[in-house]
């Protein structure tokens, strides 16, 4: 490691240690080292072709969903079971820094739950979570092997026999309530927002960054983002591989 990164290290741990309310605003790069494919990467998922001149994103829309949802669930199936996946470098530490009370919490554009499995209690899921899903019809709750296992092409409430659907947030629906204002409250409260994993490509995720109003913004991503003009400190590199440097004190 050079003395300018060195050093870079070392500015992150003192912010840190100065700040009393960090928060951590992450996207598909925190997961891509637990095996998980990001979505616009350069091997992302929707780099991927879709069938007959669809894209991608239409596999995963309220619009697919609610026309064809035997294509839905087929889709959502093969590319979006992440259950056996394991949490990483990333989310160990960010789950070590809460424990320890140096961070507030987590806002995550993830859907597979590896926060909650790294120890994370504190945290924000704006998209959703595959983990939760119910019947569009009565409400009833299922959990994730419900769906990924279900014989039936189509998942179905056993109370009441309409479709039961994740809760993750498709294209063309609105975010959870609750979740993005608890994501608000975060952002308009920290005097440390570490944004790390995320291109802010996502019109939500670079809303909340802008939001932002504290005193230290750092960005971790291997590739450049618009914000980056406004960060006092910036990493391209693996988050892993920066945030396992932090030391707590």
């Amino acid at each position: 490691m050079s003395s300018s990164e060195t050093q870079k290290i070392k500015n992150l741990n003192q912010m840190i240690s100065v700040s009393t309310h960090v928060v951590f605003l992450g996207g598909a790069g925190v997961s891509t080292e637990s095996g998980i494919p990001d979505f616009r990467g350069r091997h992302g998922l929707y780099r991927r072709h879709g069938h007959k001149g669809r894209k991608p994103e239409y596999y995963l829309s309220h619009q697919c969903l609610k026309k064809e949802p035997e294509k839905f669930f087929n889709y959502y199936r093969k590319h979006l079971d992440v259950r056996s996946a394991s949490p990483n470098t990333a989310h160990k530490k960010l789950a070590e820094l809460e424990f320890y009370g140096k961070l507030d919490g987590i806002i995550t554009q993830n859907i597979d739950g590896l926060h909650q499995k790294a120890g994370s209690t504190h945290v924000q899921e704006i998209h959703g979570t595959i983990y939760q899903n119910h019947c569009t019809s009565c409400g009833q709750a299922y959990d994730a092997d419900y769906v990924f296992e279900n014989k039936m092409c189509i998942p179905r409430c056993t109370t009441c026999g309409k479709v039961v659907r994740p809760d993750v947030v498709l294209y063309g629906e609105y975010l959870p309530e609750t979740a993005f204002q608890n994501a608000l409250d975060m952002i308009h409260a920290a005097d440390c927002l570490i944004i790390g994993g995320t291109s802010l490509a996502v019109k939500t995720a670079a809303q909340l960054a802008h939001l932002y109003h504290g005193k230290y913004l750092v960005i971790i991503n291997r590739t450049k983002t618009k914000m980056e003009g406004m960060a006092d400190l910036v990493f391209h590199e693996n988050i892993g591989e920066i945030l396992k440097q932090i030391v707590i004190s």
